[in-house]
């Protein structure tokens, strides 16, 4: 484990070749695989495995089993490359309840994606009693045939390593929507992905799959992340309710939330750049 300083019916080929979203160089270096693409451009990365990796990284630092991930805030300083990935992570304000780590990810030697996160030590039972009652999500649906984005490539990589199964909406329909997500390969070859790295993996889909103009037209541009944990899933599947606004002055919101079979897990939060394509 590396160390940190302190301070489906549907599965396509294409996917079933790539084991993983990242094959594994060293503990802290890794080669993107094409499960990692984004559906504009297969040269570059969805955000999701990146920021999924930058809680792997965030997790391994100093580890703590009783101190999981509780806010992680992921800015995206541009495109993605696909290639060699290199991260690392550290403790900038420890804590015995609360501490905070940094994090980045480098793509071809290049800084690409920064990370803060703070952890929030767990007490098993002691609030219990006052907590607020779950809403439960409808359950798993029937596997359907996948329809993506207009202009999309049909071997969109991260598109088809997800099972998507939506009760709300749909990726060619616009507006809110509401879809169970589980992820169909690790994030990293051969390693067990947590229950954090999952619902990374999925949270910066919010924006894409609530877009309110089409995609095709117009460009919904998410330079951050924010989500928000209650408590880490313990299970594949994951609900996805995902819900954007748009404002008169070319900015809009992201909103959304994931739940599991027992409820709410976390919430999500993403600024939008909106603009014409062209």
């Amino acid at each position: 484990m590396p160390r940190c300083p302190r301070t489906d019916d549907h599965d396509r080929s294409s996917v079933s070749d790539h084991p993983a979203f990242y094959l594994p160089v060293s503990d802290t270096e890794f080669t993107s695989t094409p499960a990692t693409a984004s559906p504009w451009d297969s040269a570059l990365q969805h955000g999701g495995p990146p920021a999924a990796l930058l809680a792997r990284a965030i997790e391994y630092c100093e580890p703590v089993d009783a101190m999981p991930i509780a806010r992680m805030t992921v800015d995206f300083l541009g495109g993605i490359p696909q290639g060699r990935i290199r991260t690392e992570a550290r403790i900038v304000r420890p804590g015995k309840r609360v501490e905070l780590v940094e994090a980045e990810l480098w793509a071809n030697d290049k800084l690409a994606v920064r990370a803060s996160a703070w952890r929030i030590r767990r007490q098993p039972g002691t609030t219990a009693h006052v907590a607020t009652p779950a809403v439960l999500p409808p359950p798993v649906p029937a596997p359907t045939p996948a329809r993506f984005f207009d202009g999309v490539d049909e071997d969109w990589g991260y598109g088809h390593a997800i099972d998507w199964r939506f009760t709300t909406g749909d990726f060619d329909t616009l507006g809110p929507a509401k879809v169970w997500a589980r992820a169909k390969i690790p994030l990293v070859e051969a390693e067990p992905t947590s229950g954090t790295q999952r619902l990374m993996l999925i949270a910066d889909s919010a924006n894409g799959l609530s877009g309110e103009m089409p995609m095709s037209e117009w460009l919904f541009i998410p330079p951050t992340l924010t989500v928000t944990v209650q408590r880490e899933p313990d299970a594949e599947w994951l609900f996805l309710e995902a819900a954007s606004t748009i404002g008169p002055d070319g900015t809009g919101i992201a909103q959304g939330s994931i739940s599991d079979d027992k409820g709410l897990l976390c919430r999500i939060a993403q600024p939008l750049l909106v603009a014409p394509r062209g």
